[in-house]
């Protein structure tokens, strides 16, 4: 398993996103945060927003869907050319309805959860997804602390993908910096959303590096 490091554009200046998304052109993905101040008290981009960022990013999106609703919203984004489509488990009573449209319209499927639901009832449903976001902190704002107390989730989620030999990303997204990214691939997390390290480091590119190198030796560990 390859490692991936997603920006948050959370962090960027919106009104220069274009120079932001430049600025993280050497990561994997553009992690992009949709919010509808429903699911999560914040309000950010929306599918016209979306759409002007895919048109002009150098790297494929990696949209994180923190709303309600997602039968309704989630295909819209899909269809935007997003390379993968996250939406929460509480948000839906049929995860598995929503990531296989998102599958038949082209899009990676990705389930995410906060730091306070169980991961247990969607393991068997994992084959569904191309990536499972485990929150490291309560979604809605950037900057936040890292929560270590949800790792044990990396840990099923790993067994269950060694069992069930699937190829399903393992994403945290929240609080993570140098030391932290050390925990989260150590636990088992492939795939790393950093938003105010990469951004307000004042070197976007050296940031990406050395999250990537410290992922890297954590996995080789």
């Amino acid at each position: 398993m390859g490692i991936r490091i997603n920006p948050s554009i959370l962090s960027a200046d919106f009104v220069n996103m274009q120079d932001g998304l430049e600025a993280i052109s050497t990561a994997d993905l553009a992690h992009v945060d949709v919010m509808d101040n429903h699911f999560v008290p914040n309000l950010t981009f929306g599918p016209q927003m979306v759409g002007r960022i895919q048109d002009v990013s150098p790297l494929p999106l990696d949209v994180h869907l923190m709303i309600e609703d997602p039968e309704r919203w989630a295909p819209g984004y899909a269809e935007l050319g997003a390379y993968s489509v996250t939406f929460h488990a509480e948000t839906t009573e049929n995860p598995v309805a929503v990531a296989r449209r998102l599958r038949d319209i082209g899009a990676r499927a990705g389930l995410a959860v906060k730091p306070g639901t169980p991961i247990e009832p969607y393991l068997e449903l994992m084959p569904e997804f191309d990536q499972i976001l485990v929150m490291t902190v309560e979604p809605g704002f950037g900057g936040q602390s890292f929560i270590a107390n949800v790792m044990p989730k990396l840990g099923l989620l790993r067994e269950a993908r060694a069992q069930l030999g699937l190829d399903v990303w393992l994403q945290v997204d929240g609080g993570i910096t140098l030391d932290t990214i050390v925990i989260a691939a150590e636990a088992g997390a492939d795939t790393f959303v950093a938003g105010s390290s990469v951004y307000n480091s004042g070197n976007p590119e050296a940031a990406i590096a050395s999250l990537r190198s410290a992922a890297h030796s954590a996995h080789h560990h």
